[in-house]
């Protein structure tokens, strides 16, 4: 099985999961490059996975649909045009004819109902999260609250920590720097972000992530730790109490940072 990101607009990537003849879309916002990659390798389209509603993750549903009929999996309170599946915590999803199932996470904050997939391929954990976890970061908290954000964060960082992260924005540089002044002394963060820069440079794509770096790196899973409540409250000027709210601080932060 092949895992391959798929640039969209500027800064997206749509994953197609494939084998030789026969692939699935996550989150195929725009139609032109995901249809002209399906054409280059010769793929036939088995099915869509969409992880929340906004246009740049599923607006290139429709065009497809046109083409062929296939399921289209997806959160099952969003409005989302021509799901054919929707799921909920914990749903199963077969992705035929591979023999593979992925599991439905709920994970809130970024939309209300945002959703996540995570399985096993290739005899490694993977999770396609959408816009909540990102390398380096976390998506903005746009229709849910910050405690959901942090909470729906927290249950992806029980996963297995050689769990693969594919997100679908090509935000690592900025999400890493952004990391780099909330916690100047994280000589691995550091280096992490030379990396990514380098992989930019090069014209490549830093994702997959893994669990395992995120949990070192990222500082929206982190926020327990004394030197990312030390941040927070010199940015809040006041004490910051625990972990969700040091998460709302630096997600704030976050917003208004400029790279």
């Amino acid at each position: 099985m092949n895992i391959t990101p798929i640039s969209a607009f500027s800064d997206n990537y749509i994953w197609a999961i494939a084998n030789d003849t026969d692939v699935w879309l996550v989150d195929p916002g725009q139609y032109a490059p995901a249809a002209n990659y399906l054409r280059e390798k010769n793929l036939r389209l088995r099915g869509i996975l969409i992880t929340h509603h906004h246009y740049d993750h599923q607006g290139a549903v429709p065009a497809f649909l046109s083409a062929c009929s296939v399921p289209v999996v997806g959160p099952r309170a969003e409005s989302i045009p021509l799901i054919t599946h929707p799921v909920k915590q914990n749903d199963l999803i077969d992705l035929a004819p591979f023999g593979l199932y992925m599991k439905v996470l709920e994970v809130p904050g970024h939309t209300l109902e945002h959703i996540a997939f995570f399985g096993n391929i290739s005899n490694t954990p993977r999770l396609f999260c959408g816009d909540t976890l990102f390398a380096g970061g976390c998506g903005r908290v746009f229709e849910g609250t910050a405690q959901q954000m942090w909470a729906s964060l927290q249950r992806l960082a029980a996963l297995p920590a050689e769990t693969l992260i594919y997100c679908a924005h090509e935000y690592t540089v900025a999400n890493l720097t952004f990391a780099c002044a909330v916690d100047p002394d994280n000589d691995v963060l550091r280096q992490r972000l030379a990396g990514a820069y380098s992989k930019r440079m090069e014209g490549k794509p830093t994702l997959p992530s893994s669990l395992e770096i995120e949990k070192e790196t990222n500082p929206f899973l982190r926020t327990s730790e004394p030197a990312l409540i030390a941040s927070a409250t010199k940015f809040l000027q006041q004490p910051v109490a625990d972990g969700v709210q040091c998460f709302a601080v630096l997600r704030k932060w976050k917003d208004g940072f400029v790279n």
